[in-house]
This record gives structure tokens, sequence and C-alpha cells, in this order.
């Protein structure tokens, strides 16, 4: 694969010399991380470019593109490569997605899917760009581990992230998957999106309690981080969460444990995971920009993506109360979630992560929720599995999509795509026909 970006990067030097570049990048943790490495390297290769955050990749947009451009596509491209084709002009896409047909003559695809090897991230793939490019630009490194996080691919390290993580100097401890894993035990406990904890999440007094369990008692002023916790202490406050979601728990104890990475980002020791979960906040909150720049290093715009950060959260928890409102459609191992126009198209896909871990869903549930976009007649579907192991849900979105001619993107435990608002019923009616036949094989 690093071949191949060498290659890559050799045939866009000669085509820059005649045509300008155009970065189109994905509005995720791992595509805004992606564009931030690759404009860096750009800008020190003095390479003039341009660059686009967007949501989704639809034909509409595809159809602007100037072909007076070279078309480089960050985190998404794989699976629109027939609309693609259609443009005359050299394009190169940095993605991991699945790759939807044979890869036309104009692309230059580096996709891991392609070199049989591990998976990993965009930012990863557009890290090894850098590198190639320049050993300069090793000090990219911190944002290819967040964007690693981002796209929770940092349970099975090989060896493209162990160079990574050599590089960053990134900490690496085992413990509690709370993040922000710097910031005060107490107030992390209550306010955490990462999992759902009965009795404590969003309860003061749940928490005090939880921690006297765990025996863990205040430093004059506040708790201990997760960071700052003795071998001891991080082992009495996992008994204690344990115990307390044993009643009712979806997700495996181990999904609770595991490691976690302190990045230097601004001069300061930071938790990689609530770094993404900022960057992912700003993209969600229709301010991708700010994110690009807040991952550039533009202390100006720390504040502002704090901001945003702190009203997604409140977002994040007004949209899970009103969903626990809205009528869901239920079936074996499965649930779909329209929320229409009650909820954010861009906080849809997050919410189905959160539902997903949360302790309400047993393992192999596929969960589906639907939100209508603010600006166009369309609906934005997110999938996910709860758990690590069941059905394709790719796969199953992709059968659903077929009748009404919609892609899908994503990978087998987390897919989404876009439909006409008014074939919203009969994708809904094929969604639960194709989760039926899939039950029926499972079973059978």
């Amino acid at each position: 694969m690093e071949e191949k970006i060498r290659e890559a990067i050799k045939k866009l030097d000669s085509l820059s010399k005649g045509k300008k570049i155009k970065v189109i990048s994905h509005y995720d943790t791992d595509g805004i991380t992606s564009a931030a490495i690759f404009s860096r390297a750009l800008q020190r290769a003095n390479k003039s470019f341009s660059i686009d955050v967007i949501k989704n990749l639809e034909i509409e947009y595809i159809e602007s593109l100037s072909e007076n451009d070279i078309l480089i596509f960050l985190d998404l491209g794989s699976g629109s490569l027939n609309h693609l084709a259609k443009k005359k002009t050299d394009i190169f896409i940095f993605d991991h997605h699945e790759i939807s047909s044979e890869i036309p003559e104009n692309i230059t695809m580096i996709n891991p899917l392609l070199f049989a090897g591990e998976n990993v991230a965009s930012s990863a793939l557009c890290y090894l760009f850098a590198v190639s490019l320049s050993e300069q630009n090793k000090d990219l490194s911190n944002l290819a581990v967040i964007g690693m996080i981002g796209d929770m691919l940092d349970a099975e390290i090989g060896k493209t992230y162990e160079k990574i993580l050599r590089d960053s100097e990134v900490i690496i401890k085992r413990g509690l998957l709370l993040y922000p894993a710097t910031r005060p035990l107490d107030k992390v406990l209550e306010n955490s999106l990462s999992f759902y904890i009965p009795g404590v999440t969003g309860s003061a007094s749940g928490t005090l309690e939880l921690l006297r369990d765990a025996d863990l008692q205040k430093n004059s002023k506040s708790f201990k981080s997760l960071a700052e916790l003795t071998e001891k202490e991080m082992s009495s406050i996992i008994t204690a969460i344990m115990l307390k979601r044993s009643e009712n728990n979806s997700i495996s104890d181990s999904d609770l444990i595991g490691k976690f990475y302190l990045v230097k980002f601004f001069n300061r020791l930071e938790d990689a995971r609530e770094l993404s979960a900022l960057i992912n906040a700003c993209g969600r909150m229709d301010c991708p920009y700010i994110a690009l720049g807040f991952c550039l290093g533009n202390k100006s715009l720390k504040g502002e993506a704090e901001k945003i950060y702190t009203k997604y959260k409140k977002t994040i928890s007004s949209a899970l109360e009103q969903i626990s409102e809205i009528e869901k459609i239920e079936g074996k191992n499965y649930t779909i979630i329209n929320a229409q126009d009650k909820i954010k198209d861009t906080i849809i896909g997050t919410l189905a992560s959160i539902i997903s871990f949360s302790p309400l869903y047993p393992e192999g549930t596929i969960i589906i929720t639907m939100a209508y976009l603010e600006e166009k007649n369309k609906v934005k579907v997110s999938a996910r599995l709860a758990g690590r192991k069941g059905r394709n849900v790719r796969e199953i979105l992709h059968k659903a999509s077929i009748p009404i001619s919609c892609e899908v993107g994503g990978h087998p435990n987390a897919a989404g795509c876009l439909i006409p608002r008014e074939k919203e019923q009969e994708f809904i009616n094929n969604l639960r026909q194709q989760l039926e036949i899939e039950i029926v094989k499972v079973n059978s």
C-alpha cells in the first residue's frame, strides 16, 4: 500500500503542475482529521489547493465539481465510483469504506481493502501520504491517532498504527473506556455519553454513591481523573460499574475496558477520545471548518470548538429524551426509529451509535435511525449493530435500497444512506422485509 501511495504522490505532483487541486473530505472525525493532515502536507509541499468538508457525497455535488481540477476525496468516494467515472479529470481517493464497483481508469484508489492488510482509517492513509512526502510531517501523527479513535479502530492495532503511535509519542493506559480520562472522575461518570450506567449517568447523587461504593475519595478539591488512578483504584471503579450494569447488560464487560490514548494537543495532555468527540461535534453541528482549524492548531478557534461541543452534548441529551417518546417499529433483533423532522439529521447517526451501546438492546440487535434532511427532500438513514457480532448492516441497507436506486456507504457494523422522502414508506417496507429474511437465514 505504501508503494501505491508513493506512486500516487508522483502522479499528483506531475498533474498539479498544470491543474488546481480540489480536496473533498467527510465531516466526521476521521474525515476532518484526514483533511487537516492532507491540507497541511500540501501546504508544506507548496501546492495550491481548495478544500470542501461535506456531509454526503451526492450525485448533484459530484456533477457540480469542475473538471479543470484534480479531485481528491478523503474518507468518502469508494461507494460512488460509477458517478465519479463520468468526470473527465483525474481523481484520487483515500478511503477505507467498502468499494462499490470496479475502479475506473480515471481514479487512483488508496484503500486498505485492496491490499488485504489491516483496517486503517482514512486519516492513517493521509498520514502515510504526508510522511511519504516529508519526514517533517511526523508532527501530524496525533491527528491520525484521533482519526483512528474516531472510527473505533483501536481494538486491533497492526503495523501501520504501531508506527503512527510511535511517531505520535502517545501515552497509552489501560482502564475504563470513559472519556475524557484527563478530567475529574465524578464529572466524567455523570456526563458520559460513551455508555450508560443505570442510576449514575445523568445523576450527581448516583455518581457520588458509586464513587463511595468504589472507596474513591476527593483529593483536596476534586476527584482524580481516570488517567491518575492507581491499578487498585481502577479495579475498584470497574467492579462498582459492572455491578450496576449486571441486571440489564447488552454489552460485554470487556467492551467497557481497554486502552485509552493521551496525546499532546495545544501543549496539554488530552484524551484522544474527547478530542475525537469534539471534532465530530463540530461537524454534526454544521461547523466542520472550525474543527478543521482546531485540528490545524488555530488557537482562536479552540474556544469556539469547545463552545460548539458543549452545545452538541446538550443537543444529544435532548434528542435521546425525544427518541424515548418516538414510536418504534420493532421486530426480532431489530428496531427502526423514524424521527422524521423531530431530530437533526446530522446527529441521527450518533444517536444510533449511542443506542447500540446502551443496555437496552442485546448483542446482535440492528438499530436503524432515520431523520429528514433540513435542506433537501431526503431522509438520512443510519444503521448500527449492537455489540460486535451479528448481521452485516451495510448489506441489509443495500438490499433494501436497490428498488429505490440509492447508494449505501459504510461498514458491516455501521452504515448509512440517503433516500428520497417520497420513497420513505417503500424503503421502510423493503427494510423490514430484508430484516425478516435475514432472521430466517440466521435461524435456519
